[in-house]
């Protein structure tokens, strides 16, 4: 006999072995000590708010607190959270302030495996395999109490940091990024308090590790008979040479930058490439992920729109086709104005 989950559930309820998780006694969160040199844990979170109220587009603000002192170490505004923002706000900080001993993060897919990515990468995320090789660790909360000192944080920036933006002029997410290191110098004067070891755990970067290439995306591929490789869409033709003969069936790393560049590296060293054919292919960048897709939407309501626009003024679309497609605009626009 085959029993659904939801009946064995019902069944066990009925007997008192199982206990909804509405009847579940509330856990309690009890709150931790404090780190106690400054550097040895950075507590990191993103957060989606009208930071310019009505001036600009909603976006995301992701924050980096030191949990010895609550210090702001690093503000950057972006449209969301995606690995290649994680990856210019963590090469800033490491630049600014040298390399933590461990980040303390959410669950966020960005430093957490899912299940396709245990597949592709061996079960680690690009942002967590990046870390790796700068000697750094990762943890991630099984709770948002866990990491409170920077979840409080978002909330008195909601409260302060858009004050200061409305009286400062600010209505753009380049703008604010050039104002944040006043904001967080005049934050830190107020909030930030002594660690209790006068120790600095940050580390310098050395000069062997390169950030522009560890904090990139990084995949491996093989390389075929013909020297093409295939990565996102695209085929790259290595150019043959004496060297690059001996390379076919086996695997090249590729790297892919924030502006949109690729690199076909084998053993560390450049090998020379011509793009054979550039399809619509979608960047890492574009790749959200994050929690919340306000700014995602907001691209692909304008991309229907634009087709929309494109298919009412193509001759060759029925007229059927274009009122249907006018009634759905005008339902959409309507939905909006209430919203």
């Amino acid at each position: 006999m085959v029993v659904s989950v939801e009946t064995l559930r019902r069944w066990m309820i009925e007997v008192e072995i199982w206990v909804p998780r509405s009847q579940r006694n509330r856990r309690v969160h009890q709150p931790r000590h404090r780190r106690s040199c400054f550097g040895e844990l950075i507590q990191i979170d993103g957060c989606d708010h009208e930071w310019f109220e009505d001036r600009a587009p909603r976006c995301t603000l992701l924050v980096y607190v030191d949990d010895a002192t609550s210090r702001l170490m690093e503000l950057r505004f972006v449209q969301s959270e995606s690995t290649f923002d994680y990856f210019e706000a963590t090469r800033s900080y490491l630049e600014r302030h040298g390399k933590p001993v461990a980040f303390y993060s959410d669950q966020a897919s960005v430093f957490r495996v899912t299940h396709s990515q245990t597949r592709e990468n061996g079960g680690v995320t690009q942002f967590g395999r990046a870390l790796s090789e700068l000697n750094i660790d990762i943890i991630c909360a099984n709770t948002p109490q866990a990491k409170g000192r920077v979840e409080r944080a978002n909330l008195t920036l909601q409260d302060r940091l858009v004050k200061e933006l409305r009286l400062a002029g600010i209505d753009s997410m380049e703008a604010a990024n050039v104002f944040a290191p006043t904001f967080i110098n005049s934050y830190n004067v107020r909030f930030g308090r002594a660690p209790m070891s006068e120790h600095d755990a940050h580390r310098p970067v050395r000069k062997d590790e390169d950030l522009e290439q560890i904090l990139c995306w990084q995949e491996d591929r093989k390389i075929s008979k013909e020297l093409t490789v295939h990565f996102q869409g695209g085929r790259y033709l290595i150019e043959p040479s004496p060297e690059t003969l001996e390379l076919r069936s086996r695997r090249c790393r590729v790297h892919e930058y924030y502006d949109g560049r690729v690199e076909l590296r084998y053993e560390g060293r450049c090998l020379p490439f011509t793009v054979f054919e550039e399809q619509r292919r979608v960047t890492q960048g574009a790749i959200v992920a994050n929690k919340r897709l306000g700014a995602v939407l907001a691209t692909i309501q304008a991309d229907q729109r634009k087709r929309d626009e494109e298919a009412l003024a193509n001759p060759k679309v029925n007229k059927r086709k274009k009122v249907r497609i006018r009634k759905v605009r005008k339902a959409a626009d309507a939905s909006v104005a209430t919203s």
